[in-house]
């Protein structure tokens, strides 16, 4: 062999090496970037399961149910075409017949009493999580405008509920130890929440009404100390419980404006 000879061969292995490097480089970030897509898939479609399963009943419309469940078949959709080991199939037929549930009113709600700090913060947690998945959905195109703006309004309208279920719970609370001035000042606290959602008429009724319990109050409190009676459970505190099933308060409700 001639020296060109030599040089030439040399160059063509160098070469051949840097490109199999090259290629299993390149196949070596596929296949990490594949794990890392299905491993955010799957944290996703758990997200929304818990949404589902942790969320205040009462809070779940069949509409913000059936927004969840197009994600979490949307997730599903997309590790199919990753060829994951996942369930996929029995997270789609898990998808499918709780959509039907809902779809023909048969899918029992547990309410949940929000009756602590820790449990109101861990239900506002949440509802910030529905609200990202809201947000992401729209952004990518998978939701319209209207239907976007109509559920974060109505998620957000949840959150100073959630602050305003604490409030109602500790006024209570301090009703039955016969603290007439520390529930007042925690209906007050409930009247300001629901006052962050202006534009709601359900939390617009729902502020007349803590305005309505706080003047009863006020009016017990006025009362000499010994001749004050138990103060009783209120209209309100019963309306309360049932805030968003009664359709007596809802029948008003405009998400839409």
């Amino acid at each position: 062999m001639n020296t060109i000879t030599i040089v030439l061969a040399l160059a063509a292995v160098v070469v051949i090496s840097i490109a199999v490097i090259v290629i299993t480089q390149m196949r070596e970030k596929a296949r990490i970037e594949r794990v890392r897509k299905i491993t955010a898939l799957e944290d996703s479609y758990k997200r929304c399961s818990r949404l589902l399963s942790e969320l205040p009943g009462q809070y779940l419309t069949p509409d913000l149910k059936l927004l969840i469940l197009k994600r979490m078949d949307d997730v599903c959709n997309d590790l199919a075409g990753l060829k994951s080991a996942l369930p996929v199939e029995k997270w789609r037929d898990a998808v499918r017949q709780r959509k039907t549930q809902i779809r023909e009113n048969r899918d029992e709600v547990q309410p949940v009493r929000i009756d602590s700090p820790e449990k109101a913060n861990y239900v506002k947690e949440l509802l910030q999580n529905l609200f990202k998945m809201l947000e992401a959905m729209h952004k990518s195109g998978r939701i319209d405008g209207a239907t976007a703006k109509k559920n974060l309004k109505y998620v957000l309208f949840l959150v100073h509920k959630t602050h305003a279920d604490l409030h109602v719970f500790q006024a209570r609370d301090h009703i039955r130890q016969n603290q007439i001035r520390k529930a007042i000042h925690a209906y007050h606290l409930a009247s300001t929440e629901m006052g962050k959602s202006r534009d709601n008429p359900l939390a617009m009724k729902a502020v007349k009404s803590f305005r309505t319990r706080i003047k009863e109050l006020e009016a017990m409190n006025l009362q000499d100390g010994s001749s004050r009676s138990e103060a009783p459970e209120s209209t309100l505190d019963k309306q309360w419980d049932n805030f968003l099933h009664d359709t007596e308060w809802k029948k008003k409700a405009d998400y839409d404006d």
